[in-house]
């Protein structure tokens, strides 16, 4: 994304810190977790991390920038296939394992109040989803990349051989985001990146389409593609137009075959390497 962007650096070998080339900028590699408290209460100025590390820390000051979109999924509590529980309110009171204990107490907290029992909350950084099968947790509140159950991505074992987690309930949804210090003193730093990361994710949604057609079908076929916010059409010395439009990659086949039917000619599909919109 970085690369996209125009955002040149070099990095070492085993260094976690790199300098740009074009920008006034040094770059720093953490761990995801610890991003929010360097913006937060460091002088780092932006970064990348997830929602859910975000509001795990929320007592954190930091600016939600832009939404990033991608490393999309679900914070969720899980339980034991062999278990078969289906109401989250069965799980309150019982011993729960997770890398989220804010998010997670801030979950079933309402419940035992509701239900007036204690859920015991422990924390862990990693293998979340064996805590069932080695006897430390009744249930877990782990990230889900998908919406299945946890057959193939967990291995639960228990005395009857059956194996897996599903999910009982989601907590939130989740991806990457931009984040920002709201005292950053270097404004113009997060603007042009936040510009930038803006104009190369447009790219990747986008191609340009172009094709030739006559003044009796430009009505017609403008409709088809509409652009972000119009066509870009040009008289042709032969009286046609040429005509030139943004369509969202997952539509482009679609489009074509619409122009095509609608009489649309020389029909090319152009692929975006950036933007600025």
């Amino acid at each position: 994304m970085l690369k996209g962007a125009g955002v040149q650096y070099h990095r070492e070998p085993r260094l976690d810190i790199a300098l740009c080339k074009d920008l006034a900028m040094t770059m720093v590699f953490l761990p995801a977790s610890d991003i929010p408290k360097y913006i937060a209460e460091g002088n780092v100025d932006i970064g990348v991390t997830g929602i859910d590390i975000v509001e795990e820390n929320g007592d954190l000051e930091v600016q939600r920038v832009m939404d990033l979109g991608f490393g999309k999924c679900r914070l969720c509590v899980q339980a034991p296939v062999v278990k078969g529980v289906k109401d989250v309110r069965e799980l309150a009171g019982k011993r729960i394992v997770t890398s989220f204990p804010n998010l997670t107490k801030k979950f079933f907290d309402p419940l035992d109040e509701e239900l007036g029992v204690k859920t015991s909350i422990r924390f862990v950084s990693g293998s979340v989803e064996a805590a069932c099968g080695l006897g430390l947790a009744d249930a877990v509140v782990d990230l889900v990349e998908t919406g299945t159950t946890m057959k193939v991505r967990s291995f639960y074992l228990d005395c009857s051989g059956s194996a897996g987690l599903e999910i009982v309930q989601s907590i939130l949804t989740t991806e990457a985001i931009l984040i920002a210090n709201p005292q950053s003193t270097h404004k113009n730093i997060v603007d042009l990146l936040k510009h930038r990361i803006e104009g190369y994710i447009t790219s990747k949604k986008f191609v340009m389409v172009s094709y030739n057609c006559s003044p009796e079908i430009l009505a017609k076929v403008t409709e088809i593609t509409p652009g972000k916010r119009a066509p870009t059409i040009t008289q042709l010395t032969d009286g046609g137009h040429a005509v030139s439009s943004l369509v969202k990659k997952a539509d482009v086949a679609k489009v074509m075959d619409e122009l095509h039917l609608a009489g649309a000619r020389d029909i090319l599909v152009l692929e975006l390497s950036n933007s600025r919109m």
